[in-house]
């Protein structure tokens, strides 16, 4: 509704109107908070039906123009299926045949996506389906778990309550020929809090391959070509490298003193060669295996970021900076590893070039990081002085980096000290034995390098 013309209050009057309008819409937001809040006891608790830890156990295997999906998950992470109940809660085994059908097509049929040469299959037929014991066991082989699939099943009398109990499925995908290449992309992330899915591939004629697979992996290729596994690994290595905090810092905390190109070419590179030979290392089995090493290496991490801070504190120079970076990033290496155990299930034969690309995804984050540091910080010494600016970035760095040693050092102090006998020994040597042989090519190297940078001059922070 319009004001008449000429009227000279309009000004005041919409600002009257626009506070009406709020608060109407104020009064509205609050009664509807209070209707909710007098409803709210009588509500069902969703929540409480979404299962914490929710384990599927998954076969597939291509035979002939058939790609089989045998799946057994619990039944009571089908929260959105009414399951026939009888007597006090028991599960109607005579009518349960529509819900699990149900269960199939909502949870599996529509949440599990299949390629064959990344061309999408149709959606599967139902095969076979049934419930099974908590207590059975026979998922252990696509055979056993096939047989137990097509065998007697539960008497209708039995009583059980359902959501222990397990829903074993087998879904038919229609291929061209088994020989192709297969691909899963699983959503199955809404089962429950936290879903882990164990799956087995076993293409026709080859060794079985196995996977752990957790919430929504996104899209798995079960035989992967090289390629495949490199442009994988090369992702896995960037976003490594732009989600881990502490490797953020200790790449700034080398660089904050070194804007020249000589400089941060040696520096960079000597931290990728360290971390390299460690990575690939720790991925050969040539680490400690004990369950104190991981967060050993977390302690060593922080103390690294510690130091290369305060040496920016008291002034470093290129030659010194090389080397330490060399030796922090052995250390590097091995938390790489650590980071690439899990994924290294999606490199299939290809465990080279998968090591390989992880170490160029890496490398390209490890720039992506350089790109934008070195002109900040050229930026922001032309407001600071440089020394200055140099020394509270530092002090900030090793704040953090202090803080996290305490707390991994908190980590780190339940487990014993490791026993010395004869396998730890010969252990302890090979190290020994590469530390020197790394200390002589890092003495080697520095004479190179020196010359290389001499034209320029140390630069002092």
């Amino acid at each position: 509704m319009g004001f008449p013309e000429g009227r000279d209050d309009g000004g005041e009057s919409s600002m009257t109107t626009g506070a009406r309008r709020i608060t109407e819409a104020v009064r509205r937001w609050v009664a509807l908070a209070l209707t909710m809040l007098a409803v709210w006891p009588a509500l069902p608790a969703f929540a409480h039906d979404i299962p914490a830890d929710v384990r599927v156990q998954a076969f597939v295997k291509p035979e002939g123009q058939h790609l089989f999906v045998l799946l057994r998950v619990p039944l009571g992470a089908m929260n959105e299926v009414d399951m026939p109940l009888r007597g006090p809660g028991y599960l109607d085994l005579t009518r349960a045949d529509a819900a699990l059908r149900v269960a199939a097509e909502l949870w599996f049929a529509d949440n599990l996506s299949l390629f064959e040469d990344g061309k999408p299959l149709p959606r599967p037929k139902l095969a076979l389906a049934r419930v099974s014991l908590a207590s059975d066991r026979s998922f252990a082989s696509w055979d056993e778990a096939l047989a137990h699939l097509r065998g007697a099943p539960i008497p209708a009398a039995t009583d059980l309550y359902w959501k222990p109990q397990h829903f074993d499925l087998l879904l038919d995908y229609a291929i061209a020929s088994d020989r192709s290449r297969i691909s899963i992309d699983p959503r199955l992330a809404r089962m429950g809090l936290k879903v882990v899915t164990t799956l087995k591939f076993l293409p026709p004629g080859g060794a079985e391959r196995a996977f752990e697979l957790h919430g929504n992996p996104g899209l798995v290729h079960l035989d992967p070509r090289w390629h495949q596994a490199a442009l994988r690994f090369v992702e896995d290595g960037f976003f490594h490298i732009l989600d881990g905090t502490d490797h953020l810092l200790f790449i700034a905390c080398l660089v904050i003193p070194f804007r020249r190109l000589r400089p941060l070419v040696v520096i960079a590179t000597a931290f990728t060669v360290a971390h390299s030979l460690t990575l690939v290392a720790a991925t050969q089995g040539l680490a400690p295996q004990g369950l104190w090493f991981p967060p050993l290496v977390e302690l060593l991490i922080a103390a690294s970021i510690v130091a290369m801070a305060l040496e920016n504190l008291v002034g470093t120079t290129a030659q010194r900076r090389w080397i330490a970076a060399f030796a922090f990033g052995l250390v590097h290496g091995f938390g790489f590893a650590f980071a690439l155990r899990e994924t290294l299930q999606f490199a299939g034969p290809h465990l080279g070039a998968a090591l390989l690309s992880f170490n160029i995804g890496v490398e390209l984050g490890q720039l992506a990081v350089l790109l934008v540091l070195v002109p900040a910080l050229s930026a922001l010494w032309r407001v600071v002085p440089e020394r200055a600016g140099v020394i509270i970035l530092s002090a900030l760095v090793a704040h953090t980096a202090w803080h996290w040693m305490i707390e991994r050092w908190t980590a780190l102090r339940p487990f014993p000290v490791p026993a010395l006998d004869a396998a730890a020994l010969a252990g302890l040597l090979r190290w020994l034995m590469a530390a020197l042989a790394a200390a002589l090519a890092v003495w080697a190297a520095d004479r190179f390098v020196r010359r290389w940078m001499g034209t320029e001059g140390p630069p002092q922070a």
